[in-house]
């Protein structure tokens, strides 16, 4: 089922570079459609989202419809399980605690030279949260995105989902309830991305967008970024499993399937030291894999993008490890804890058989919004950090001036800056 190349193979380099280089082509024929998108929503504003609202999202009357109204938010709920709703409720609470741990403190502090400097952390005013509803429907991206730009402070928080089919999974509603979100929209793809950045008579322009999609949405985010703040240019998802013989290869294969069923374009790794253990892991995957509703979503993933390590010695997988630089990173071996500092690039680490990614996409608390395509080399995950900016204040005294004044005025004369340098001088009482 999925490739297994041993570490003393000749196509183990190449095959190694390929999982690097791994990523989603870009297609030119979705890049211009995408430009003309947001140039009409940018120029048309309503005219042009109401448009491609009728054509993509079956919103027949947009100007009446494509606004949720409270009603339908709250009737979504008594269309959920008893069940389903505490247990976005659970979740809820406990991304809401992990990422009150995030938020930083002020800083206030003087120094000896009569400086005085304090900085103030600053929520952005407002965020828009894109929440998939094509293929796959996600009420966890909902609580993973909505929840740390609440924690950091945001007061207005706007969301947009795609109803293809002309309808939107009543959990998705229910979780924006949980989250206290009131401004749902019913538009998706780059026509939801538009929006949320230029603004319409309908939507508001925000600050900074947020939230997983699909190709349309992941060019778009690229092309407004400059006009608007994103999270990051996510691509498909991704996990890379390190395993030892002392696994059971059902959990392992299942560990690899709950990725690969993402979409066609997602990817599953294993490393593990043991060729037995590649193969029982194989065998557990043909043998699990017909009984999954999204089966053929998960065959032509691990065709195209899956593979089977087979290295010397697991202490020496950080190296793999950080030049991959997987979106998630799960550690499955005897004392994994000895390698973890020295991994520099993981969106997330998993540690141990008792904790499956599958866990982290829903209710331990990080936000599963992470860096893709090896993008965990000089990014993070979503976070409060994305929705708070830093403002510091200055002031100094005389004693500054004396004291400190003298070596900014020969930097500015350095750097041929007259003026900076005067600045200075008339404070210092030179000539």
């Amino acid at each position: 089922m999925i490739k297994i190349i041993k570490y003393n193979d000749l196509k183990f380099d190449a095959s190694l570079k390929k999982i690097i280089q791994f990523k989603r082509m870009d297609s030119k024929e979705i890049k211009l459609s995408v430009s003309k998108i947001l140039n009409d929503i940018k120029t048309k504003k309503d005219i042009a989202l109401f448009k491609y609202a009728k054509k993509f999202d079956n919103v027949s009357n947009p100007k009446k419809e494509l606004k949720l109204k409270s009603s339908e938010i709250k009737n979504a709920k008594l269309n959920c399980s008893k069940e389903s709703l505490k247990a976005l409720r659970l979740a809820a609470k406990r991304i809401e605690k992990f990422h009150k741990y995030q938020m930083p403190k002020n800083i206030n502090y003087s120094d000896n030279d009569g400086m005085k400097i304090k900085t103030r952390w600053i929520p952005l005013e407002s965020a828009g949260i894109y929440v998939p509803g094509g293929k796959a429907s996600y009420p966890s991206s909902v609580l993973m995105s909505a929840i740390p730009a609440k924690v950091a402070g945001v007061k207005n928080i706007t969301m947009t989902v795609p109803s293809p089919s002309g309808k939107i999974n009543p959990l998705i509603l229910a979780a924006a309830e949980v989250c206290g979100i009131k401004d749902i929209y019913r538009v998706g793809g780059a026509q939801a991305i538009g929006s949320l950045t230029y603004g319409t008579e309908t939507i508001k322009p925000v600050d900074i967008i947020v939230g997983p999609g699909n190709q349309w949405v992941a060019e778009a985010k690229k092309q407004v970024l400059g006009d608007v703040n994103i999270d990051m240019m996510a691509g498909p998802s991704e996990i890379l499993i390190v395993a030892d013989k002392n696994n059971n290869p059902d959990w392992v294969a299942y560990d690899m399937l709950a990725q690969a069923e993402h979409d066609e374009s997602a990817q599953a790794i294993l490393i593990t030291d043991n060729e037995i253990f590649a193969r029982d892991v194989n065998e557990s995957i043909k043998k699990v894999i017909r009984k999954l509703n999204r089966s053929d979503i998960i065959k032509n993933s691990l065709k195209k993008n899956g593979l089977i390590l087979v290295i010397k010695d697991l202490k020496n997988s950080p190296d793999i490890i950080n030049e991959i630089a997987p979106e998630h990173l799960s550690l499955m071996f005897k004392n994994c804890q000895s390698i973890e500092n020295n991994i520099i690039n993981a969106g997330v680490i998993f540690m141990g058989k008792w904790t499956p990614e599958a866990m982290g996409d829903y209710i331990m608390g990080p936000s599963h919004v992470l860096p893709t395509n090896g993008a965990a080399r000089n990014s993070s995950g979503l976070s409060v950090y994305n929705f708070i900016k830093r403002i510091s204040t200055i002031k100094s005294t005389k004693k500054t001036m004396d004291n400190i004044g003298p070596s900014a005025k020969i930097i500015a004369e350095c750097e041929g800056l007259d003026a900076h340098a005067q600045s200075i001088k008339v404070r210092l009482n030179e000539k």
